[in-house]
């Protein structure tokens, strides 16, 4: 019953039909993944795609978490035994949160109150005589209840207050309406903290503010949340108080005697010390939630942008890691991205061996038989990339600049050591750059996403949220693009359907031992690679040249008698069939539909047939910065320059011209209409031209705007 409610439910949330979430729901459940059932079981889910499978998948283990918290709830109470039937169902039917631990907040075991003080007095009595509200006379029966502990009448009617303030407290509808005030009316306010407002100057436009909190954008709230976190602001989240106190007056008080003004007087103190601080911690932990949702979001758009960056592919690359006085560190790698030669030139001041660095690069430029330059985008890289430039070789050379966060991450990681370890943090520094080059995905992936500049307040957010998230984007990025079993580490390799660190690492050790794969079956002979592990990844994996063409394909194992009868139709062999534009116009596709294959299963082995191993990523193009502009004082307002676009955000997109600092295009400035999100306008590492607006050197800010080049 649980399990089709929740069923129920999520199809309800998601607009998505029962049957859809059902079968998806067991796929899982069987330990399919998201981009196996995507793309493998589309007549299972209705051709649902990633993000709504990953939908179905949030919110079942969402509601999952929600079933164990009621078991939990239902054993606490039945404990005390003071379960009911009627309110063991109110809490099985209940599927909000913050409604079930309202149901369970009467019953939860509570350390000693104040409250619980005036129950042990044996002031509860006249607390329910105060809470009817018949009684005329509340001071007059109070000296009943007069005892060595309550000496007098006023000691007792405050008693008996807080008993009542508690009730109000544990009452559903009393949470309710304060949480419709929160709703509709809280406004978060942000102050700085005492004496700190020289050393957190950098937070100097939250000293004093405040807004609606459903207006606060994410970028802002996390900013403020950060400062209250560094001990340099004070945050409050908190509706209209006498607004909040009269809606539950109105609920409450239901006489105009002297019961209704200790109602009164016990509803104000349990708004103020219980209501408001529980519902603002509340409010306060939701709207961080939603915040770190959206921040999530951002990263991930743009995580996505950037391993799906387009490669250079296997070429042969020397790679440079810029610097001025330790040298710019140099290495030059083979098609399949090894290591074949490093060595440092100094071709900046202080030491301005020019000539040297020039004979030095143009002759491994030879030795190696380069193909494209990778320059790193930090210190004096645009020097460099001059320099380079300059020298003129026997070979037409693309020279690209590529960007290094995270470099330094995976320079000095336990990946990087066990890939090279005989050589320093800077030669692996440099092989990172020109892998990049060559391949973004495979390389990006063996760096903590967190450690790449791409995200807003990343570090601000839910951590676990953010791993989980951000794994995500990266296992559908690599399943996207496929992955040569021959070639892939085993970094790359545990992104891969099915896999992980464990099967990724004997797939690596295999193929040491054994050499290529020629088959997609030979995966099988792999350790612990069992008949469910095979099925989740082979469609993933491509072997280039194998044995049987198709391995090299999106088209999966379970499906090549299906192609090898529509090869045997055509009076074809398969490989005949590979490259055929018009193989889907000319196929009768009723004639092998059945149930585990309908049109939508048929069309993409169809178009796989037609473009095999097609990588889904764009062409790489070469980018020039502007002559001349180096620094932020070599930048004038009213420049038109050509820039690269290295972040987006909820607020704007950073661009890189070439000064070692980017600078802003506020969303405002992005184009001549309204733009509600960056990223519908523009894309990470999209070649842009802007305006600058302003130069700001001593905070290191820079305003450009694109639409002003309009």
């Amino acid at each position: 019953m649980t399990v089709q409610k929740n069923h129920q439910l999520i199809a309800e949330r998601l607009c998505i039909s029962i049957r859809q979430i059902a079968n998806t729901i067991t796929l899982l459940d069987e330990g399919a993944t998201v981009p196996f059932i995507s793309r493998y079981r589309k007549e299972m889910t209705g051709s649902l795609d990633e993000v709504a499978i990953g939908n179905i998948k949030e919110v079942k283990e969402q509601l999952e978490e929600l079933d164990k918290r009621k078991v939990t709830i239902l054993k606490s109470i039945s404990e005390q035994e003071l379960l009911t039937p009627e309110l063991q169902s109110k809490i099985e039917l209940c599927y909000d949160l913050n409604q079930l631990e309202d149901i369970y907040l009467p019953y939860k075991p509570k350390r000693r109150t104040r409250a619980t003080m005036a129950r042990e007095k044996g002031l509860e009595p006249l607390a329910q005589i105060i809470f009817k509200q018949f009684e005329k006379d509340p001071e007059n029966r109070a000296i009943q209840f007069l005892n060595d502990s309550v000496p007098d009448v006023a000691e007792a009617l405050a008693g008996a207050r807080d008993i009542i303030a508690e009730w109000i407290n544990e009452n559903q509808s009393a949470r309710n309406i304060v949480r419709n005030q929160f709703s509709r009316d809280a406004v978060i306010s942000s102050h700085v903290a005492k004496g700190k407002e020289e050393e957190g100057a950098k937070y100097r436009d939250y000293f004093d503010s405040s807004e609606p909190l459903k207006r606060c954008p994410s970028h802002r709230l996390l900013a403020m949340r950060r400062g209250e976190k560094e001990g340099f602001l004070k945050l409050g989240v908190a509706p209209d108080e006498e607004k909040a106190i009269a809606s539950l007056e109105h609920y409450f008080v239901k006489s105009q005697n002297d019961c209704g003004t200790q109602m009164a007087l016990a509803i104000k103190d349990s708004y103020k010390r219980l209501l408001a601080p529980a519902i603002e911690t509340e409010f306060a932990a939701s709207s961080k939630m939603q915040a770190d949702a959206e921040s999530i979001k951002v990263f991930a758009e743009n995580l996505r942008q950037l391993l799906l960056a387009a490669p250079l592919g296997q070429k042969r690359v020397l790679a440079l890691d810029p610097g001025y006085k330790s040298g710019c560190k140099l290495v030059c790698l083979d098609a399949q991205g090894n290591l074949i030669h490093n060595e440092t030139i100094y071709p900046h001041q202080p030491q301005s061996e020019v000539s040297q660095s020039i004979r030095k690069v143009s002759a491994l430029v030879n030795t190696y038989k380069i193909e494209a330059i990778a320059i790193g985008d930090g210190t004096a890289s645009r020097e460099t990339e001059a320099f380079i430039k300059k020298i003129s070789f026997d070979r037409p050379l693309q020279v690209f600049v590529v960007s290094e966060d995270g470099a330094s991450i995976y320079s000095a990681s336990k990946v990087a050591r066990d890939e090279f370890p005989q050589y320093d943090v800077t030669v692996r520094g440099s092989v990172s750059i020109g892998r990049r080059l060559m391949d973004p995905l495979a390389e990006l992936v063996k760096i903590e996403a967190q450690s790449i500049g791409v995200g807003q307040y990343q570090h601000d957010v839910d951590q676990k949220l953010l791993q989980k998230g951000l794994d995500t984007v990266v296992e559908s990025c690599v399943n996207l693009v496929g992955v040569n079993v021959n070639t892939a580490s085993s970094h790359l390799l545990n992104f891969v359907s099915g896999l992980g660190p464990l099967l990724a690492q004997n797939i690596v050790d295999y193929r040491k031992e054994n050499g290529p794969f020629t088959m997609r079956t030979e995966l099988k002979k792999v350790p612990r690679m069992g008949p469910k592990a095979f099925e989740q990844c082979a469609g993933f994996l491509r072997i280039p040249g194998g044995v049987n063409p198709l391995d090299n394909s999106a088209v999966h194992p379970e499906r090549y008698t299906l192609v090898s009868k529509i090869a045997s139709d055509r009076r074809v062999k398969v490989e005949e069939l590979i490259g055929l534009e018009n193989l889907r116009s000319e196929i009768v596709a009723e004639k092998y539909l059945n149930e585990e294959v309908g049109l939508p299963t048929l069309n993409d082995i169809l178009a796989e047939l037609a473009k095999p191993g097609l990588d889904p990523r764009s062409g790489i193009k070469v980018f020039e910065f502007a002559d001349g502009i180096f620094t932020m004082k070599d930048l004038q307002v009213g420049m038109i320059l050509p820039g690269i676009v290295t972040n987006i955000t909820r607020f704007g997109a950073f661009v890189d011209v070439g000064v070692k600092q980017d600078g802003l295009v506020h969303i405002s400035e992005l184009a001549n209409r309204f733009v509600s999100d960056p990223s519908e306008e523009v894309k990470l590492h999209q070649h842009v031209k802007v305006k600058v607006l302003e130069v700001d050197i001593p905070r290191k800010r820079i305003a450009f705007s694109m639409k002003q080049v309009e």
